[in-house]
């Protein structure tokens, strides 16, 4: 299988049409290829880390990628994988989250070669009159019979007239920009052939779509920031490490294929050896140790498996833990915070309530609980997160 072939094949779902852009890569002609992704949060996870590879592919392959920040339709929000229509944005919190997209997919982009945009530039231009325009393009049948309206409507919740504006400033995207192929989940396959159909009308020119498959988090539904179940590109090695480790043995050969740079070959025999009899916990290891490499180095890869193995099969505690000075006696809500172990206190109150708190190895059993505080006192939430007082 050449480049071209495996960029057309690995990891990709569906690629609209099928026929003809395999010939245009195989002729010389530089393509130009775009991705786009809203800044809803202000993290990348390995969900959305899949398209961004696959966008990767194509630089490397030497077409021009547009890396496509949506700062204006973050404002209404994409909800195409929701049951439930997404808290619009402020353009302030639009501001704040997309201010690090950039710094965290150059983890992945080589932006050197690539282009940078924001549809805020030419959306926030069009007129009413332009709008009107666009939705002539299409039906309210067309909009209507997508599954997760159904759904919504079947369960009687609401659906905002607003969410049908997303498609078409999704689809007048590649109008502006005249992309000829964009990339993206599939779950966003009818936004962007919404694209492919406005390209067409307006400009006569034909606009290939490739989806990547969508993948599974930490508790097994898909990764998603609603559900808490990711794993950032950006978290830091150990609890990357952990996250990996605590995933469905099911996932393995599938993130193997979509979250690491293994060749074809290897990701087969990792495959056949699951198959045969492999310890899913070694293979784990190694798909671990592969991810928090490709996003921080293989020095720290290395220091979170011996962080894990001291944790989880020797029953210590990592040897590099953060560290911090504090002093007298601490309710345990507001020592986790401190610690930035929880991300809020109710996070705080549900570690307790479940007895995954510990101090010194001792379970916490309250969260009115005031802990003492004396240097060298170990702080745990969970299996993976660990803090030291000073």
């Amino acid at each position: 299988m050449n480049f071209n072939e495996e960029i057309l094949s690995r990891g990709v779902e569906a690629i609209v049409p099928k026929k003809g852009l395999k010939e245009k890569m195989q002729s010389g002609k530089k393509l130009k290829v775009y991705l786009g992704m809203d800044p809803t949060s202000t993290r990348i996870h390995l969900g959305n880390a899949v398209p961004l590879r696959k966008l990767r592919d194509f630089q490397q392959a030497g077409h021009h990628v547009i890396f496509l920040v949506g700062s204006f339709t973050a404002l209404i929000g994409d909800t195409s994988d929701k049951d439930a229509m997404r808290q619009p944005l402020t353009p302030e919190q639009v501001e704040a989250n997309f201010h690090t997209y950039k710094e965290q997919a150059s983890k992945i982009l080589d932006f050197k070669k690539a282009e940078i945009v924001y549809n805020g530039d030419w959306l926030s231009n069009l007129s009413f009159k332009n709008v009107v325009e666009l939705a002539q393009h299409f039906t309210v049948q067309q909009m209507i019979e997508r599954d997760m309206y159904q759904k919504r409507i079947q369960e009687r919740k609401p659906i905002g007239l607003h969410e049908f504006f997303y498609p078409l400033m999704q689809g007048y995207d590649s109008v502006h920009m005249e992309v000829d192929l964009e990339i993206g989940g599939n779950d966003q396959l009818f936004n962007m052939l919404a694209g492919r159909t406005l390209l067409q009308d307006y400009k006569g020119k034909e606009k290939f779509v490739l989806t990547t498959p969508l993948i599974e988090g930490t508790d097994g539904r898909k990764m998603s920031k609603s559900y808490g179940n990711v794993i950032n590109i950006t978290d830091e090695p150990g609890d990357m490490y952990g996250k990996i480790m605590s995933m469905s043995d099911e996932l393995i050969t599938k993130y193997f294929l979509l979250c690491t740079d293994l060749s074809m070959e290897e990701v087969d025999e990792v495959d056949k050896a699951l198959k045969d009899g492999m310890n899913p916990r070694d293979a784990k290891m190694k798909l671990a140790r592969e991810i928090v490499t490709l996003y921080h180095s293989h020095k720290a890869a290395l220091a979170a498996e011996q962080d894990f193995v001291n944790v989880f099969k020797k029953g210590g505690t990592p040897e590099d833990m953060p560290e911090f000075k504090l002093s007298g006696d601490r309710n345990i809500i507001d020592l986790l915070e401190l610690c930035k172990l929880i991300s809020s206190k109710s996070e705080g109150r549900r570690a307790v309530e479940q007895g995954g708190v510990k101090v010194n190895d001792k379970k916490v059993k309250s969260v009115d609980e005031v802990i003492r505080l004396k240097k060298g006192m170990v702080i745990q939430v969970g299996k993976r997160r660990f803090a030291k007082i000073i």
